[in-house]
């Protein structure tokens, strides 16, 4: 028995429409997830968070300084009459500075050797007297009195002579002075005096020049009183750093490290009035003198004991517009973004002060390609 249906014909129209829009949504529905299946999960490497000890590294910015200077200045007054030197150029221990015109100093000195040759010839002439006096004095032949008179004049004459003398000698280091040398190795300063200016204690010219020793140089540690004893924690051993700085090191100019460290020489006594700091001296061999007093310099030295810190590789870190972030990845494997605040960097690891915690998993390589939420392919490293 056959049973035969009959439709309109719009009603027939629709019927295939709907037929079609049915196997159209089918069809799309099977390609999207195959598509889906078909994709793979990306793979990227992790590493955990891990904690080190990690000492505290501090820079510091200020100005080389000589290791020290010899102030030169005249100790007789005269004109000078040579310069034997260039400012800024370096001048050896011994070297020839200045000349000073002599002639009024000589004039003493000729004095003096006369009144010397004086003071001998009465003494010769007082000795004799005195010895004279003597056996005459034990035979009753003169008093006691006059006895004691020669022996008053020859103990006078002994001592003008030891006068004289003296005297001599200060007028022959007058006239030695009017030469004037380098008590020093070191790189000599303008000349404040030139040839023909009156020069000596009293006058204009009472500092010459300057000589700065540069064979070492020193740098000023300034560490605020308030961090020094955090540091420390031990105000009774203010003055003993021996121990307190490591691996001291100068960055130059152009962002190279110079080869030779520096070390600890000393602790000023005195606390800045106005910063509250402590300063700790340092210093740096300059053998070649390739470094400059008064140059702009930045050290950075280790201070104190390594703490415990948060790190990770320098890798995980992404740094855009001040803003620091890394991905980690759950124990689901789902990829996080993370604000993250950092500290220094040492040995090529990120020190971490907030944002993460010990053994989370961060991504290392593949950031760019990451997304919030996106399941991943985690590889340990």
């Amino acid at each position: 028995m056959f049973f035969v249906i009959f439709f309109d014909k719009q009603e027939a129209m629709r019927i295939q429409i709907v037929t079609l829009l049915i196997v159209f949504v089918s069809l799309t529905s099977c390609r999207h997830h195959h598509t889906q299946a078909s994709t793979p999960l990306l793979e990227v490497e992790v590493t955990e968070v891990r904690t080190e000890l990690i000492p505290r590294r501090m820079q510091f910015i200020g100005y080389l300084q000589s290791n020290f200077d010899a102030v030169i200045q005249p100790r007789v007054n005269g004109f000078l009459t040579s310069k034997r030197f260039d400012g800024g150029k370096p001048v050896k221990r011994g070297q020839l500075l200045y000349t000073i015109d002599p002639s009024q100093l000589s004039t003493t000195l000729y004095a003096a050797e006369a009144a010397l040759q004086s003071a001998r010839a009465q003494a010769i002439e007082n000795s004799n007297n005195y010895e004279r006096a003597v056996p005459l004095a034990a035979m009753n032949a003169i008093s006691q009195a006059q006895l004691d008179q020669y022996t008053a004049q020859y103990r006078a004459s002994e001592a003008s002579v030891r006068s004289a003398e003296q005297t001599l000698r200060n007028a022959q280091l007058n006239v030695g002075y009017t030469k004037i040398y380098s008590p020093i190795d070191g790189i000599a300063g303008s000349s404040q005096g030139h040839i023909g200016d009156y020069v000596g204690p009293g006058t204009e010219f009472t500092v010459l020049t300057t000589i700065s020793n540069i064979d070492t140089l020193s740098f000023d540690l300034a560490i605020p009183m308030a961090d020094y004893l955090r540091i420390t924690g031990d105000r009774k051993r203010i003055y003993d750093n021996d121990s307190l700085l490591s691996s001291i090191s100068l960055l130059l100019d152009d962002g190279n490290r110079y080869p030779l460290a520096g070390f600890y020489s000393h602790t000023r006594k005195d606390i800045s009035t106005e910063t509250g700091t402590l300063i700790l001296v340092v210093k740096f061999a300059n053998p070649d003198q390739s470094l400059k007093a008064g140059q702009f310099a930045r050290v950075e030295a280790l201070v104190g004991k390594s703490e415990p810190h948060l790190v990770v590789p320098i890798r995980a870190v992404s740094q855009a517009q001040g803003v620091s972030s890394v991905w980690v990845i759950t124990p689901d494997s789902t990829a996080h973004y993370r604000r993250v605040e950092t500290g220094n960097i040492s040995d090529s690891l990120w020190v971490i002060k907030t944002g993460v915690k010990p053994h989370e998993r961060v991504v290392i390589t593949g950031q760019q390609k990451l997304r919030e939420g996106m399941h991943v392919i985690p590889k340990n490293i």
